[in-house]
């Protein structure tokens, strides 16, 4: 058929829209004219303060995703519970440091604090319920902003600070008021410490007028942990002067009575350039009019002071603040326009921040030159990947990581090649527990990393040497030495007389046998599947059918006696048999065979009694942990992670009603777009991981497996583009605050009643279309087929 010239003019009018839509949006710097992103952006939907208060211990701070540096305001450096050294409640701020953990149960990093004074320069922080007793500053959050990529505050000495970050470095605004005394101190002995840790020593160095470069290593969560920085300022210093315990460092014809008084500074010649100890401070000296702006750029290393120049230099080799703010908001809208939703403008601030929180961490951990400080201590080179750190994997591998898996795949391998590399420089062979900063703090349970690399190779991730990953899970499982994992496989369970925490360890080895067991039978190896899926099965060796629940066995076979039920077994202050839990929310931890868990606790009737049990708990827990309380649903704690995948069992026995009840209240409950809005640590972001599965109406509660359970969308619509460019286009028709309940589901047009989704159904994009009604269908799903592992 020809087509007349009208008739190509048409089609090319209708083409073009679809020609549009299929083209990837890039956001550039251009994109963002303005500081604060106008309303047409995803970037302003994002709230930073989101987790800032109560037990979320997020930080609001500037940072890029998965960014080395996260510039942000410590107000606490001492407190356990503000892990993020940054408090809602506080009212007074200390200064803003480099470096940030998102959501951590444990406080370490706040490397290199900077505060600008006037007057008389304070050494201390001070009592921050007296913060004139130091250099601390009063401020109110009236006059304080934060957006992806940006932070101010306007302290009450009249100075604003801004910051923002690149990846590697970034800058700090500050700009003063008329003053013959104003400057700009970098407290190296500054630290989030949480009373436990310690600065073992620091270096500063003037190199020029304008630049200072130093370092610090630390004994904290990471045992052994060097920093470098090199800061630029914007205005050569009218005067500067470096701090050594308290005293001006410089040379003393008559130091003899001040090395008397002070053994450990040098009481022969003294630099006034450069300065080492436990206990520096660099003081930047100018004389400012009214509303001038003194810039500081900075950049942080791992491996040496010169990294951190080439980074700063390479990565903002100009003083334009606000490019650098449009630069990263731009990199942010490009992560977030992974994603569309449909919703009220608390339901989008709601879902683009946890975005934005799941998207902070693995951290990149090498240089612009590809260096790094290994686990071995020794500096090495990132060669054909990318080196990341920051694997909260007790919390991450549970669905952060099997989100990353969705539209991040080239990520999910550089993290992995990142684990390979800890394991080859590990003295025990062990992949990554908890890894810091290239060190490991041997923080938390089992060896989950091996279920992210078995996910990943499961799911069909390239970008990694299988074998070698193979080799390096099953050699982790089998060590000798970690935590009785072999005595686990002698026994069939950790003895509690033998090992803490015996309760958990035997239930999340059980888990990771079964990923090894996975990995070993898609590599064709019959036997290692034989052997670890016979361990898989090891958590019916502390079933104890009188009890009703998981029991800890000693080395003899004898329960533990007495043991209650709802007793909190675990924590960093009381270490039992439970892992920051009682057993009465650890008992459901057999992910990958929830039949057999079902079979063991009678079956589907009373399994699902079981659940409703929990939720309707109105006891006591006895618990030595004081936010074990926050985010409890009757015994069920969504605040920790153990309990994340509980709702979604009552699937498995036919009862879809129930879980999209539990699921529907934890997200009115538990989330929202206040400071105080997260009930437990975001931990890297597997609590906001927990939510972008759960808005649409989906989680992996075997992040192993090949499918989904099934729970309730509680957003109308969600299109999730995948990293291959599809979309995932997920619509819940008839959703409200009463039809929370699916009465029907189509997946690519056809119906399905069963409440498991396959993996390949969703991975080459599709649409899942949920009908909602106000009471639990009759029929739909009530006659599950569990997918068989």
């Amino acid at each position: 058929m020809k087509l007349s010239p009208s008739s190509l003019s048409m089609l090319a009018v209708l083409l073009i829209p679809l020609l549009n839509c299929s083209r990837e949006v890039i956001p550039t710097a251009k994109d963002f004219a303005q500081i604060k992103p106008d309303s047409t952006k995803l970037v302003s939907f994002v709230n930073p303060f989101i987790g800032t208060q109560g037990e979320g211990n997020t930080y609001p701070g500037a940072t890029t995703p998965f960014g080395m540096v996260q510039f942000s305001p410590d107000t606490e450096n001492a407190r356990w519970g503000t892990a993020s050294g940054y408090d809602y409640n506080d009212t007074s701020i200390m200064g803003f440091s480099c470096t940030h953990l998102s959501g951590t149960g444990i406080p370490d990093l706040g490397d290199f604090l900077f505060i600008p004074q006037i007057g008389a320069p304070k050494l201390v922080p001070g009592d921050k319920r007296e913060p004139d007793t130091g250099y601390r500053q009063r401020y109110s959050h009236d006059n304080e902003s934060a957006y992806p990529g940006y932070y101010q505050v306007l302290l009450e000495n009249g100075v604003n600070v801004e910051l923002t970050a690149a990846d590697r470095s970034g800058i700090m605004r500050f700009t003063f008021p008329e003053s013959d005394q104003a400057s700009i101190m970098t407290d190296l002995f500054h630290q989030l410490h949480g009373r436990r840790f310690k600065l073992i020593w620091s270096h500063v160095r003037v190199v020029d007028s304008q630049t200072v470069a130093g370092f610090h290593l630390l004994n904290g969560w990471n045992k052994e942990r060097y920093i470098y920085y090199t800061a630029k300022y914007s205005k050569p210093f009218d005067d500067f002067v470096i701090m050594s315990d308290g005293l001006e460092h410089f040379y003393d014809k008559k130091s003899t009575g001040r090395f008397n008084n002070n053994p450990t500074s040098n009481y022969r010649f003294r630099s006034r350039y450069e300065a080492s100890g436990t206990n520096i401070q660099f003081i930047a000296k100018y004389k400012t009019q009214k509303d001038e702006a003194v810039q500081v750029k900075i950049g942080i290393s791992p491996v040496s002071s010169n990294n951190a120049l080439l980074n700063l230099d390479q990565e903002i080799p100009h003083w334009d603040f606000e490019r650098v703010v449009a630069e990263t908001q731009a990199k942010w809208e490009k992560e977030l326009l992974v994603a569309e939703i449909e919703g009220t403008q608390d339901e989008k601030e709601n879902y683009y921040s946890a975005l934005y929180h799941a998207l902070l961490t693995p951290n990149l951990y090498q240089d612009i030159n590809t260096e790094y400080r290994g686990h071995d201590y020794n500096i090495h080179k990132a060669r054909g990947f990318t080196r990341y750190s920051v694997f909260s994997l007790w919390d991450t591998y549970r669905a952060l990581h099997p989100f990353l898996n969705l539209i991040h795949p080239k990520r999910t391998a550089d993290m992995i090649n990142s684990m390979l590399a800890h394991y080859d420089q590990s003295a025990d062979s062990l992949l990554p527990i908890w890894e810091l900063d290239g060190g490991e703090t041997w923080c938390m349970i089992g060896y989950h990393a091996v279920s992210v690399i078995a996910d990943a190779y499961l799911k069909g991730i390239k970008g990694f040497d299988a074998e070698r990953a193979y080799q390096a899970i099953k050699t982790t499982a089998m060590n000798p030495d970690h935590d009785s994992i072999m005595r686990y496989a002698e026994l069939g369970w950790v003895p509690f007389d033998e090992e803490n925490e015996s309760l958990s360890k035997t239930l999340e080895y059980a888990y990771n046998d079964y990923c090894v067991a996975q990995m070993a039978k898609a590599l064709g190896k019959t036997d290692d599947y034989n052997y670890f899926m016979k361990r898989a099965g090891h958590f019916k060796n502390i079933y104890d059918p009188d009890f009703g629940w998981m029991r800890p066995k000693d080395s003899q076979g004898n329960w533990r006696t007495p043991f209650e039920l709802h007793n909190y077994g675990g924590g960093a202050a009381n270490f039992g048999d439970i892992t920051e839990g009682t057993t009465a929310q650890y008992s459901w931890y057999v992910p990958h065979n929830v039949p057999a868990l079902i079979e063991l606790m009678g079956g589907n009737e009373k399994f699902a009694a079981r659940i409703d049990g929990l939720f309707s708990y109105g006891g006591n827990i006895l618990t030595g942990e004081e936010n074990e309380g926050v985010g409890r649903i009757g015994a069920h704690w969504h605040g920790n992670e153990p309990s994340h995948h509980i709702p979604y069992l009552y699937s498995y026995v036919g009862k879809p009603g129930e879980t999209a009840k539990r699921i529907h209240q934890i997200i009115r409950t538990q989330y929202g777009n206040k400071p105080d809005s997260l009930s437990g640590n975001d931990d890297c972001g597997q609590m906001s991981a927990w939510y972008l599965f759960s808005v649409m109406g989906f989680y992996p509660v075997s992040p192993v497996g090949d499918y989904y359970a099934i729970g309730s969308p509680t957003l109308p619509m969600v299109k999730l583009r995948m990293a291959n460019g599809k979309y995932l286009h997920v619509e819940a028709k008839g959703l409200s605050k009463e039809n929370i309940y699916i009465q029907s589901l189509k997946v690519n047009g056809k119906e399905l009643d069963n409440p498991f989704l396959h993996y390949k159904e969703i991975i080459n994009g599709g649409k899942l279309v949920f009908t909602m009604g106000p009471q639990p269908h009759e029929s739909w799903g009530t006659n599950p087929s569990i997918p068989q592992s």
